[in-house]
């Protein structure tokens, strides 16, 4: 594997999770993989689960770890090509880039959409950048149009938790007060659409996603019925895709808050969220508190999405 930026670069996804959960069982026994191999993790944007567990992985696969924040305590980047260099950013990412990879065997990239310009971001330009100038393995820690961390951990979280073959996932919108990036519910209905699930999307009109996303899914605009026998309830809020409101919050529907209400008509659901999460504006401390809540179990399984996938990539580049 030399990148990772979407769900089709795992191949056969049951074999990901069947060696997804033999890393989870001992997840050390592969340390000799990373001896005197360098990880470094780039953050363009702030990062709590994703940079301890990654870090965590690579640690757990032997690697020595490196993290830039390019927002503390670096040069501030130029992105653009043709810019006249005279303002606040003293170094472009096109000298930068090799640079960071002189020094590693692996990068980890994380940047979220910018929401200024949407061929900008739907073209994923900071992570491809990596990808051409690097010379190294790169993988995404979320980026302008996925989190593919995120929803790898999603899936084994679902595969530890379902009591089916075939279980019902819905894909829920909620509000929240700040227009956030389609990245993660992209990712889990890339991920979700590859699985031996029965998948639903929900949420109000104009908030729909990426057909290249949606494939297949079932979109239902009605909460209720979209959660009726769900054995999965996945929640997550979203800025507007289409356009001309790319960026836009729509609604603050907070009838849309999954709370005990909509949980009631579930198969029992499991709960699910990627974390952090807006209390009492996506899930109400009621849902999230429940028993029935896997939201810890699912942010704990990130350390072994990021490990299998530095995994392969350090299997791949020997």
């Amino acid at each position: 594997m030399r990148t990772y930026t979407n769900v089709h670069d795992l191949g056969d996804l049951k074999a990901a999770v069947r060696e997804a959960l033999e890393v989870k069982a001992n997840r050390y026994s592969y340390k000799s993989l990373g001896t005197d191999k360098t990880l470094l993790m780039v953050f363009f944007n702030s990062s709590l689960r994703t940079r301890l567990s990654t870090q965590k992985a690579g640690m757990n696969l032997g690697m020595n770890t490196m993290v830039l924040d390019i927002n503390q305590g670096a040069w501030k980047l130029e992105t653009e090509r043709g810019v006249i260099m005279d303002g606040d950013k003293p170094e472009h990412i096109l000298e930068a880039i090799p640079v960071m990879g002189a020094y590693c065997d692996v990068i980890g990239v994380r940047a979220f959409a910018q929401f200024e310009d949407k061929d900008f971001d739907y073209s994923e330009t900071l992570l491809n950048q990596f990808i051409q100038y690097s010379g190294k393995p790169v993988f995404s820690m979320e980026a302008a149009t996925g989190h593919p961390l995120q929803a790898f951990a999603d899936l084994i979280t679902i595969e530890e938790y379902k009591t089916k073959e075939r279980p019902k996932v819905v894909l829920t919108w909620a509000p929240h007060p700040r227009a956030l990036p389609q990245a993660v519910p992209n990712s889990f209905a890339d991920f979700m659409n590859e699985a031996d699930v029965e998948f639903v999307i929900t949420h109000p009109e104009g908030y729909e996603l990426p057909e290249q996303f949606v494939r297949g899914a079932r979109v239902e605009y009605d909460q209720m019925k979209a959660f009726e026998g769900a054995d999965f309830i996945y929640a997550k809020n979203w800025a507007a895709f289409q356009d001309p409101h790319y960026g836009k919050i729509l609604s603050t529907d907070r009838s849309w808050t999954v709370s005990g209400r909509q949980m009631a008509v579930t198969n029992d659901a499991r709960f699910m969220h990627c974390l952090p999460v807006r209390r009492n504006m996506i899930v109400t401390d009621e849902v999230i508190e429940s028993p029935r809540s896997i939201v810890i179990q699912e942010a704990a399984n990130r350390e072994i999405s990021a490990q299998v996938v530095i995994k392969r990539m350090l299997e791949a580049n020997l």
